[in-house]
């Protein structure tokens, strides 16, 4: 198969591309290595990638160069994983969100009809599902409430490319992921920032009183998961949330993330922050039913390989 990605220098691009080289697949990639955090880092993600790939530096707002990448020919899926991530910094910058999340997405899905490229999988959120008080989270949930314009963003990316696929016939599958983590994890997120703390002897701010709770799920369980939505022949635009099942309160994480250390977090706290969710938790049966996902890593091993890599003990 062959295949573009776009995104390919994150977190979640690099892990994907890695496992489909090593499935015989050929890749194509595209990264605009976005200053949100560090390119060394997206730099060394791809670093064992690149004599694999064939990679391209350019931008999804840019059509010109989607349109040279799939003007090769005989791309037969687009994983569109390329956006601006984050919950706090898309209230500040709520305009740029939009002009990278959706009009992105746009341009990604204009340039896939006008080359014949039938199949994109598309990198959605949990955030959508806003605080919705009804869990676990299932794909028939009403998600017209998001709490944060990066959600808000995520939701208008879905409703987009289900127009795609009615107009168009373009096969759609939109995966709601739920709170990644491991190895190559962005700098910024909890886990990562928590972890570098802890293992230094440095305090931590926990927002709110601890009792807000996520649905953490390991990398390998999500490029498994897209993994699934690659090779499924189902058409259509359909939704799948890939989680963890396992959701865990933000004081029992911190707590897993000292054990996996062997050191006593210093916990400082801070009031709530606007746009973050009390809870997510991940209804998996449609994905299980359709795309054969069961996740394996329960957080406790998760947490202990992260540690590692993050120590330089392992590689990935």
């Amino acid at each position: 198969m062959k295949l573009l990605i776009t995104g390919i220098a994150g977190f979640i691009g690099s892990s994907l591309a890695r496992r489909l080289v090593e499935r015989g697949d050929t890749v194509l990639g595209i990264d605009n290595f976005d200053a949100f955090y560090s390119r060394a880092t997206k730099e060394k993600n791809l670093e064992s990638l690149r004599p694999h790939i064939e990679f391209t530096e350019g931008d999804i707002t840019d059509r010109a160069a989607l349109d040279t990448l799939l003007a090769r020919g005989n791309v037969d899926c687009v994983v569109h994983l390329a956006a601006l991530a984050g919950v706090r910094p898309s209230i500040r910058t709520p305009w740029r969100y939009s002009h990278v999340n959706v009009v992105g997405t746009a341009h990604v899905a204009e340039a896939m009809v006008a080359h014949g490229v039938g199949r994109l999988v598309f990198a959605s959120s949990s955030s959508v599902y806003g605080n919705n008080t009804d869990v676990p989270y299932c794909e028939t949930q009403r998600v017209d409430d998001p709490a944060s314009p990066y959600a808000a963003t995520k939701r208008a990316g879905e409703l987009l490319l289900d127009t795609f696929s009615q107009l168009h016939g373009l096969s759609t599958a939109a995966l709601r992921y739920f709170t990644v983590y491991g190895p190559r994890q962005r700098p910024e997120m909890a886990i990562h920032k928590f972890c570098r703390s802890i293992d230094r002897g440095e305090p931590i701010t926990v927002y709110g009183d601890g009792q807000s709770s996520r649905d953490y799920t390991f990398i390998d369980d999500i490029v498994d998961g897209t993994l699934g939505a690659i090779d499924s022949t189902l058409h259509g635009c359909r939704l799948y949330n890939l989680g963890g099942t396992s959701p865990i309160r933000l004081d029992g994480l911190v707590q897993a993330l000292g054990r996996a250390l062997g050191k006593e977090p210093i916990v400082l706290r801070e009031p709530h922050q606007p746009g973050d969710v009390l809870q997510t938790w991940a209804d998996v049966s449609r994905a299980r039913d359709e795309l054969g996902y069961v996740p394996k890593i329960p957080l406790h091993e998760g947490l202990t390989r992260f540690a590692a890599w993050m120590r330089g003990e392992t590689e990935w």
